[in-house]
């Protein structure tokens, strides 16, 4: 695996994953980055069990795996005998205390990098959003105020338009 932290920070980006809500990675991706077998790193969970609750790492339903092998549109996955984990943020995080290789501690560090970015992102997005959000309130304001306005002029040529009575002497 090639060491450039700018090529390894664009490899882990296209490696997360949104399932169930959450920003997760597969276990075949994180065992590539960290060059070892998937199986070596499912080893170590199931014997630190109490090291990875649900919200750290689960495994994909049968409808998720095909939605996710359908979605990257390749058989490249074949051979599994079983359905893959897929970890959260601090479900890869807590794989670097279990996984004692300077390897996995370098690729660790990179991947916390790539979600701290993508947190960033999400909340720089959240800001324009609510930023667009407020901007369109205001202008559907000044519509209606515009509206309100056209109205009222509207209103006063209509009366306008009807003869008034004359007021005075008749000759």
């Amino acid at each position: 695996m090639n060491e450039n932290p700018m090529l390894l920070t664009g490899i882990i980006e296209n490696k997360i994953l949104h399932i169930r809500g959450m920003n997760v990675m597969l276990d075949s991706d994180l065992a590539e980055l960290y060059e070892v077998e998937t199986k070596r790193i499912n080893e170590q969970v199931k014997r630190n069990p109490n090291r990875f609750p649900s919200d750290f790492m689960f495994q994909l339903t049968e409808d998720e795996f095909e939605i996710l092998k359908s979605h990257f549109a390749t058989s490249s996955w074949g051979g599994r005998r079983k359905l893959p984990y897929v970890f959260s943020e601090h479900g890869v995080l807590m794989l670097s205390s279990v996984l004692k290789s300077d390897k996995a501690a370098a690729v660790n560090i990179q991947i916390m990098r790539v979600y701290i970015q993508l947190r960033e992102i999400m909340l720089s997005e959240n800001h324009l959003k609510n930023r667009i959000d407020s901007i369109e309130e205001s202008i559907q304001d000044q519509n209606n105020r515009i509206l309100s306005i056209v109205d009222y002029l509207q209103q006063k040529e209509v009366d306008r338009a009807e003869p008034r009575k004359k007021v005075g002497y008749k000759k």
